[in-house]
């Protein structure tokens, strides 16, 4: 473990933590006088992390301001901690400070996501389009009738020349559909055309039914930009049915955004699903970070809000993609086992713990995590030869740590820890970084006396 004490006086100061450590000790069952107790939190600049019993006194309140106010100082986006009280008082604080290394459960007390290879992305965010699927545009996109709608609503519009069209071409790498180039013909809806007219803008925002980009900012939408990060990326699955109209993408370099609702974006999709067509329109939320849903088949008819009544994007958030198995889901490993099954989620049970033995081998399986104490035998995760996220207890962690057992496919890891000994967590995450040979993290310990447990 490294101990280092970076720039903050006041933070490393035991006694600037009394008031957070006594408030999460207030509620009577954390402490008492045969065992010790344990808790953990974040706190960062803008918020914090902190299971309360009760409402902050103002006294409490301008502790953890204090400490919001020295990270501000000193540049550190957040900390992290976690505390051990004895039955007598003495107390042990680990403060986890920011690691480039490590995704932050934000809104959780858990230490976080190990990045074990640099820039990687889980499973679906590096997915690409498959090709040759729906090539053929929708017997609803009417080039004429398009062109002629729109210059009606937009008489005095300037449209993109040939070679304007071109260059964005050039640029996206990508040749626009049809009605694209037949909407930018009519309007490229540049600023200067408008002369800051705020009004024009409306009229164009009303002639095609949404706040259109600009032809010069028209791009393809990049599913990195839409990275939720791996604590949530890594439990996300999805699949293209062959009844699909689009495909379950993060991004493509086909999907063309050209405007907004104010939120969420609306494509011209170049690589739609099996039953769709080229040129469909789609809503890509910027509430989900995969998936798109289907708007309208062609631009012709989005332009005549001749909109689908239904959507078409099927999120795969259920068997056989991602599986789920607890008090809260399937009751067996058995009924989990699906060659397509992607994401496998072990919960807290009260039964006997789960042999992997059913899952050892499936071809797609790319997430593991498992609560604490649920698996009978840790060191069967070495039968998942396609793993990239792996999340355990300590215990397990252990286990395949001693034995060298810890797959090398992984791209990220992390550890939970409920209601446990947070302090040990930091010196098993730095054992699994170093098999990556990646940095360390750094904890400080503070000790400290908060008096005997009543």
């Amino acid at each position: 473990m490294v101990d280092q004490r970076p720039p903050l006086s006041s933070v490393n100061d035991f006694a600037t933590w009394e008031p957070v450590l006594r408030l999460m000790l207030a509620g009577g069952t954390e402490r008492n006088a045969t065992r010790s107790a344990h808790v953990a939190g974040r706190i960062s600049q803008f918020g914090w992390s902190l299971a309360l019993p009760r409402r902050m006194s103002s006294t409490e309140r301008i502790a953890v301001e204090d400490i919001q106010r020295a990270l501000a100082r000193s540049g550190f986006t957040e900390i992290a901690f976690r505390a051990e009280v004895q039955p007598d008082g003495r107390a042990t604080l680990g403060l986890v400070w920011p690691s480039p290394v490590v995704e932050a459960a934000v809104g959780y007390p858990d230490l976080g996501v190990l990045v074990l290879v640099d820039g990687s992305l889980a499973e679906p965010w590096r997915r690409i389009p498959e090709s040759g699927l729906g090539a053929a545009s929708a017997p609803s996109a009417d080039l004429e009738l398009l062109g002629r709608t729109l210059r009606e609503r937009l008489p005095d519009a300037i449209g993109a020349t040939e070679d304007e069209i071109a260059a964005v071409e050039a640029r996206l790498g990508i040749v626009l559909s049809d009605e694209l180039k037949v909407l930018y013909g009519v309007t490229r809806a540049r600023w200067e055309d408008w002369g800051e007219d705020y009004e024009a803008a409306d009229r164009v925002s009303s002639a095609v039914g949404c706040e259109l980009f600009g032809l010069d900012d028209l791009y393809s939408i990049d599913a990195e930009v839409r990275y939720p990060g791996w604590k949530h990326a890594s439990m996300e699955a999805g699949s293209t049915p062959p009844d699909a109209r689009v495909q379950s993408l993060a991004g493509s370099p086909g999907w063309i955004a050209f405007g907004t609702n104010g939120g969420d974006e609306f494509a011209v999709d170049l690589t739609p699903g099996p039953a769709g067509h080229t040129g469909q329109v789609i809503l890509v939320d910027h509430e989900q970070s995969i998936g798109a849903e289907l708007i309208a088949s062609s631009l012709t008819d989005f332009v005549l809000d001749r909109m689908r009544a239904e959507g078409g994007n099927r999120r795969q958030d259920q068997l056989p993609v991602v599986a789920r198995v607890g008090s809260d889901g399937l009751q067996t490993i058995q009924a989990a086992a699906h060659p397509a099954v992607e994401v496998l989620s072990i919960g807290a049970c009260d039964g006997a713990p789960f042999s992997l033995a059913p899952v050892t081998g499936l071809p797609r399986l790319r997430t593991l995590t498992a609560f604490p104490g649920t698996l009978v035998d840790p060191l069967e995760v070495a039968g998942l030869a396609e793993l990239e996220f792996l999340e355990l207890g300590i215990q397990e962690w252990r286990v395949l740590l001693d034995a060298g057992a810890v797959p090398s496919t992984l791209k990220a890891a992390a550890i939970k820890v409920p209601d446990q000994n947070h302090l040990p967590v930091v010196a098993v995450a730095n054992e699994i970084l170093a098999l990556w040979d990646r940095p360390q993290i750094v904890q400080t310990l503070l000790e400290g006396n908060l008096g005997p447990a009543v």
